[in-house]
């Protein structure tokens, strides 16, 4: 009997992905699911936005107005935190930092606007894993040749004694696997719980689950957001050339 209650007080709880429409491609049927549509609509928003910033800043005043201001404020900050990890290496990659953090933090709170998080699917979160993975390795046989990346991969120990070499090389796979895992969890969680709220308390949870949106997508997704950055920053920074 309790079982039975449980289920039907449970019977909308709903946070998982769905299709919308498939279609055939060389005879396989291919999703478009609700990330997709979700990451569309993310994406619109950030380009009608970049659009309408760029037009802006193409007519900037010397005194600037409020518009303005957000717009340089939201430069300078984030200038500031690229610069304050890759030091003089921050110009390099100012603008793709930028980018993957304006990207993820308006995923992870797209949930306040009633969407699923693209972040809380974990093709979405490992893509930017494997970018960060590549932009990683891409600078590390650049700025090293292969003999100091071979006696990297074989210490503590001799590089002619390469023992290490297996387990560093798993940690290195290990690097997109954790970053993904890491924004993927944390922000399917806060989806869950309030997937959860909203399915068992029905009506009554109308306006003060408010405060737990502002905990799960807000400051939750803004911290998720800054750590997958900060990540990303300090394992680009330690491939480049050091003087």
């Amino acid at each position: 009997m309790n079982n039975a209650i449980l289920m039907s007080s449970s019977s909308d709880i709903d946070f998982m992905i769905h299709g919308i429409f498939s279609y055939e491609v060389f005879g396989q049927t291919c999703w478009i699911t609700t990330t997709h549509v979700c990451a569309l609509i993310v994406m619109a928003v950030l380009v009608i936005f970049a659009v309408i910033a760029n037009r802006k800043m193409k007519n900037a005043t010397e005194v600037p107005d409020g518009f303005q201001n957000v717009l340089e404020l939201i430069v300078e900050s984030l200038d500031g935190v690229v610069g304050g990890v890759m030091g003089k290496n921050a110009h390099r990659f100012a603008n793709y930092i930028s980018t993957i953090f304006i990207f993820i933090l308006m995923s992870n709170i797209s949930g306040i606007f009633g969407l699923r998080p693209p972040t809380a699917d974990y093709g979405v979160t490992l893509a930017l894993g494997l970018i960060t993975f590549g932009l990683i390795h891409v600078n590390q046989f650049r700025y090293h040749n292969l003999k100091t990346i071979w006696v990297d991969m074989c210490s503590p120990l001799p590089p002619w004694l390469p023992i290490w070499f297996p387990i560093n090389l798993i940690s290195e796979i290990a690097v997109p696997i954790s970053l993904s895992l890491r924004l993927f969890a944390n922000v399917l969680s806060g989806t869950v719980m309030m997937a959860l709220v909203y399915g068992l308390l029905g009506w009554i949870a109308t306006f003060w689950p408010a405060v737990l949106h502002v905990y799960f997508d807000l400051f939750s997704g803004a911290i998720q957001t800054y750590v997958f950055c900060m990540l990303t920053m300090t394992y680009i920074n330690q491939q480049l050339e050091t003087e």
